[in-house]
């Protein structure tokens, strides 16, 4: 099935290569990143494709519909390895005469010990304490099975066979031989918490427990089997080499047909110009908001002009957009060598619309002709729901750390009003960027080392399957219960591309999103400044009332009939302009306030 695409509005194409979404760093982590956390796989699938009654968050830079493909791929291959698994410990219980069900306990401290702990790095004490208590009690009690069902195996215990009524099966120790009460019959606090192996080697037999040991080690196999799965994905078709040849992607041609028809939407809505949103999830996908700020300046004829031009939205634009597009220049002394992500920088216009209304999820107008007349009337409306903006994305860190401004002018009444919503996407969490270096490690370790990663993996394999084939069970009841199919549309509740971002950046990266910000604020609010001048308008007012972002200062100065401003908690803003008002004064916080 061929993949649809609607071309955005024509801009000044940025210098230089740019990666594709399909192909960017990031979209790799992210795919890489629904084999290791099954959490984030389940919500990649709920939001994009169990809810398809919902319209797919803007991607900036990085291609949503690859990384489902990889998440469904990913939860077919652990259900898969979970029922085999589980299947492995369910033929094992008749096999060994009920011996195993000794080690489900253990399995099942392990599994609640990781639910009490949570998915925090640093959780509370609270539950730190209690998962660890739990967790080496698990170990140790299955350590100490095991190593009884060893000792068996080798002909250890062999003698005091006779003192525990023979070597009858596992169920007839607990109730169901003479044996029981003399095994059973302690009730001290330490016998609940270790339980007391003396003499158990009697009570099971040599071929009990080698069956034990040669079931352990299937599941062991099994085990070792998918992480070697996972770690030759990531060598292969997840490897930076192979990753960009999204035709050779063994991923998204495995899916059915309910995914190609989701992934040609997916790939119509997440690059589009037109934004259906949610009416309180406007900017989902675009990342945290990074100080939103709207200020309210009047027009104000400047006596020293004879008259005074029009003034409407899109002349305000249009002075803005060249000095946004003098950013991706370098300097003249530094040659054609510099790598500054600025050269990258992506200017477009986008309109904003409520998914609110519509019947059918393909009725959103993103045909380019419909956009078009939504951008044309869009553009000079004051509006509500339908709104119009100029959009600023630098895609830095390859397309890691994302700084999109979303820039909106609109005269009324003699008022002009200038909203910049600042929004940064922050790197791809760290544990999928380490998704390179665990699978080289797993590849390259020795028999020795593969062994021990799988066998200390085996004491809680059992509750982690029946744990994954029940939510697979429970996506597939949602699937066929929930009515997805004939919902009516809905904006966007997640995005994936948020789900799989990291809590904080680095220093650098830090520094990276502060500077291109700065950047974006300081030629909007030039160009601004610059309109107004030209116009015919007094420029003093809108000096005095700019907002920053942050505490920081921006100090933009000549080239606009002697004007100057820096805005900041601690900045100070004074103009020459004629008729500016009043003498300089402090600038004003980031709450919006003139």
């Amino acid at each position: 099935m061929t993949t649809t695409s609607v071309p955005r509005q024509p801009q000044s194409a940025p210098p230089g290569p740019v990666t594709p979404p399909h192909a960017s760093e990031a979209t790799r982590l992210l795919c890489a990143g629904t084999y290791l956390d099954s959490g984030y796989r389940d919500r990649v699938i709920e939001q994009l494709h169990l809810n398809e009654q919902r319209i797919v968050a803007p991607s900036l830079g990085l291609d949503a519909a690859r990384v489902l493909a990889h998440a469904l791929r990913a939860r077919r291959q652990e259900l898969l390895w979970a029922g085999l698994i589980l299947g492995l410990w369910v033929i094992g219980v008749p096999l060994t005469g009920g011996l195993m069900l000794m080690f489900v306990v253990p399995s099942l401290l392990l599994a609640a010990a990781s639910w009490i702990r949570g998915k925090s790095a640093n959780p509370p004490l609270y539950r730190w304490l209690p998962a660890f208590v739990m967790r080496w009690w698990g170990r140790v009690v299955f350590a100490m099975f095991l190593v009884v069902a060893l000792v068996v195996a080798f002909g250890g215990g062999a003698d005091d066979s006779s003192s525990y009524g023979g070597s009858g099966s596992f169920g007839d120790s607990y109730g169901y031989g003479d044996s029981y009460g003399s095994y059973n019959d302690s009730s001290d606090l330490s016998d609940l918490l270790l339980p007391d192996l003396d003499g158990v080697g009697g009570l099971i037999g040599p071929l009990q427990a080698w069956l034990v040991i040669v079931v352990f080690v299937l599941i062991a196999v099994c085990v070792a089997a998918q992480r070697g799965q996972f770690a030759r994905a990531v060598g292969a078709e997840l490897s930076p080499q192979r990753f960009p040849n999204a035709a050779d992607d063994p991923a998204e041609r495995a899916e059915g047909q309910r995914f190609q028809r989701l992934k040609d939407r997916i790939r119509v809505e997440q690059h589009s110009p037109l934004v259906m949103y949610h009416e309180k999830r406007p900017f989902c996908g675009a990342g945290f908001a990074y100080e939103t700020w709207v200020l309210a300046v009047e027009l104000r004829p400047d006596e020293m002009k004879k008259e005074q031009l029009p003034l409407n939205n899109r002349a305000v634009l249009e002075k803005i957009r060249p000095l946004l597009e003098q950013l991706r220049l370098p300097s003249e002394f530094a040659g054609h060598t510099v790598r500054d992500r600025l050269r990258w920088l992506e200017i477009d216009e986008c309109v904003f619309l409520p998914a609110e209304g519509l019947r059918r999820r393909e009725e959103a107008p993103y045909h380019p002709q419909a956009f078009e007349d939504h951008r044309a009337r869009a553009v000079e409306e004051g509006a509500e729901k339908r709104r119009h903006f100029l959009r600023i994305r630098v895609g830095g860190w390859e397309e890691e750390l994302v700084v999109t401004v979303f820039v909106r002018v609109h005269t009324q009444g003699r008022m002009l009003m200038l909203e910049i919503a600042p929004h940064v996407l922050l790197p791809v969490r760290e544990d999928f960027k380490d998704a390179d270096r665990a699978a080289h490690t797993y590849r390259h370790n020795n028999v020795i080392g593969k062994a021990a990663w799988a066998v200390a993996r085996v004491p809680g394999s059992a509750a982690r399957s029946l744990a994954t084939l029940g939510r697979g069970a429970a996506y597939a009841w949602k699937l066929l219960t929930g009515g997805h199919a004939g919902a009516l549309p809905d904006g966007p509740a997640l995005s994936v591309r948020e789900l799989g971002s990291a809590y904080e950046g680095s220093l650098f990266q830090d520094m990276d999103a502060y500077r291109y910000l700065r950047s974006v604020q300081d030629r909007v609010a030039h160009g601004v400044l610059t309109a107004l001048a030209e116009s015919g308008y007094q420029t003093g007012e809108f000096v005095q009332k700019i907002v920053n972002i942050s505490s920081g200062g921006v100090h933009v100065e000549g080239g606009v009939h002697g004007s100057t401003f820096a805005v900041g908690k601690h900045a100070t803003a004074s103009s020459t302009t004629g008729g500016a008002g009043p003498a300089p004064q402090k600038g004003t916080s980031g709450n919006g306030n003139g």
